[in-house]
């Protein structure tokens, strides 16, 4: 495995993105081990902090097809899968294709669909694949979804069940920026069509390199374990209802992979874990009582502390 490789690549994309997006290169970095990993992300956080602008951004960024879909309570799951429907002029079926038929997919607003619309990506998240009318057709490679939403707002929202969250590898909220990089900011966006001023800085076999290799990271039995011990708290917690699955420690184990093979390391180590788990395993508990994402964080991080790490017993 060519370490270099990874972190030409992480390099890469954060400085172009940061372009456009100040101040915010660990978002970033958490995208690009997202998107290495095949994994999808869910940016949770108030209006105008750039969520919408830095998916965008992402996707120019390597170069991929891009589609976004604005999630209101009239959209069909028809309206993103695509549909079946006679064509006069051939005397036949045929196959109009949805927005899911790309490379990069922005969600806009995901929980302002109806939970009907919601489930329709469940098969295409979780398989690169939709079912239609019986066929089932695979989608493109690479594929993902970054979806928003809104966490303070709840009139005409329908919050994402469990198996929804459950999908998306990342939860990630950007927060307000520095007052440095407001002033930036401003100044930035005074010229127009600011996406226009990056382009697309990776390669088709670079993105195939870092996505087929990733996985050749040596994760050591002690690393593994620790990760299983801090899956297992999270469902023997007094404080937590319901703990994470296997799905969201396979999830942490590839975050681990991708975010060693990205800072230059052919192994993990436990420093890895303690990075990625809050990010990963937030959204993949149910805490008794609490709903907000900062408080699931938070119990995440107390669940770390508890925990003991391998290399404190050597």
């Amino acid at each position: 495995m060519d370490s270099k490789a990874f972190v030409d690549f992480k390099k890469k994309i954060v400085d172009n993105i940061s372009k456009v997006i100040v101040g915010k290169e660990d978002v970033i970095e958490l995208l690009v081990v997202s998107f290495i990993s095949g994994g999808h992300v869910l940016l949770e956080d108030i209006p105008g902090v750039g969520k919408t602008m830095l998916v965008k951004a992402f996707a120019k960024t390597i170069g991929v097809p891009f589609k976004r879909i604005q999630f209101t309570p009239d959209l069909l799951p028809s309206d993103l899968t695509g549909i079946n429907y006679y064509n006069q002029r051939i005397n036949d079926f045929q196959f109009r294709e949805g927005p899911l038929f790309t490379n990069i997919i922005l969600a806009d607003e995901i929980n302002r669909a109806t939970p009907r619309t919601q489930s329709s990506l469940l098969e295409a998240m979780e398989e690169n694949q939709i079912t239609i009318d019986g066929e089932t057709r695979k989608l493109n490679i690479p594929f993902m979804v970054l979806a928003t939403q809104n966490p303070v707002e709840t009139y005409g929202t329908f919050p994402l069940p469990e198996a929804q969250l459950d999908r998306f590898f990342m939860r990630i909220k950007m927060g307000y920026p520095s007052r440095e990089d407001e002033k930036e900011i401003i100044v930035r966006n005074s010229q127009p069509n600011i996406i226009d001023t990056i382009d697309c800085v990776v390669e088709k076999d670079e993105i195939e390199y870092v996505m087929r290799n990733f996985r050749l990271v040596k994760v050591s039995d002690d690393v593994a374990n620790y990760i299983i011990d801090i899956v297992e708290m999270t469902r023997k917690d007094g404080k937590i209802e319901l703990g994470v699955s296997p799905r969201g420690a396979i999830a942490l184990y590839k975050a681990c992979q991708c975010w060693a093979a990205i800072n230059g390391r052919d192994f993990a180590i436990p420093e890895d874990v303690k990075k990625m788990a809050p990010y990963v395993l937030n959204h993949r508990i149910i805490p008794r009582g609490i709903s907000k994402m900062e408080d699931m964080i938070e119990t995440i991080n107390e669940i770390l502390t508890k925990a003991k790490v391998p290399l404190e017993e050597m």
